[in-house]
């Protein structure tokens, strides 16, 4: 949910970015210095929230989440009288798996 978040925060950024330096014509008088620090500040921003978001993997003693595994869960098997394997109920689930080094 924070990844869709930071996204979202991060395409408000930059649209605003690009209207505030797009809003008035670029002089080397007084407007440059505007336009700079709003071109700064959103790359700093963005290397910020990309660093946020991205995937947590620690070294060392530390646990991280594993990759993505999918089975069927609460599911009855048996084979019928034909010798045919026959499965019923149950859902299929989706779920990392903690890893502790």
């Amino acid at each position: 949910m924070w990844k869709k978040i930071a996204q979202c925060a991060l395409a408000l950024t930059m649209v605003l970015g690009l209207a505030a330096a797009a809003s008035e014509p670029a002089e080397a008088r007084r407007g440059g210095r505007v336009a700079a620090g709003i071109a700064v500040g959103t790359l700093l921003g963005l290397g910020i929230a990309g660093a946020y978001a991205g995937d947590r993997y620690y070294a060392g003693d530390r646990c991280y989440r594993g990759p993505r595994q999918c089975d069927w869960v609460g599911r009855s098997c048996w084979y019928n009288r034909a010798g045919d394997y026959i499965c019923r109920g149950g859902e299929h689930r989706c779920w990392r798996p903690t890893i502790c080094d």
